[in-house]
């Protein structure tokens, strides 16, 4: 009984994050219109948060995560993404992660 109570609970878990990460990109899209540099960082802030939280739920690592995300940029790299060549958004981070 134990069991099927904590696999209900991680389920209800992942589906209230699901809303969390579907709230935050809301709430930036509305800072976004409304031009507020301090909502909008707080909003890509919390997308992130809940974002490293729900994979972390559904069993993936923080470092599992990171590494994904550092292999995309450099798949994005070398396939000559829009933002690499305008602005070196890419290559910038890319650094930022493996500065940290």
């Amino acid at each position: 009984m134990h069991k099927e109570m904590d696999v209900a609970k991680r389920a209800k878990v992942i589906e209230w994050l699901k809303t969390e990460v579907v709230d935050h990109v809301s709430r930036l899209f509305k800072a976004l219109w409304e031009g507020s540099t301090t909502r909008v960082t707080d909003s890509l802030a919390s997308l992130i948060v809940s974002s490293y939280i729900l994979g972390r739920r559904l069993g993936i690592s923080y470092r599992d995560l990171d590494e994904s995300i550092l292999e995309k940029l450099k798949k994005h790299k070398q396939d000559g993404h829009q933002l690499e060549d305008w602005y070196q958004d890419i290559s910038t981070l890319e650094d930022h992660m493996r500065k940290r």
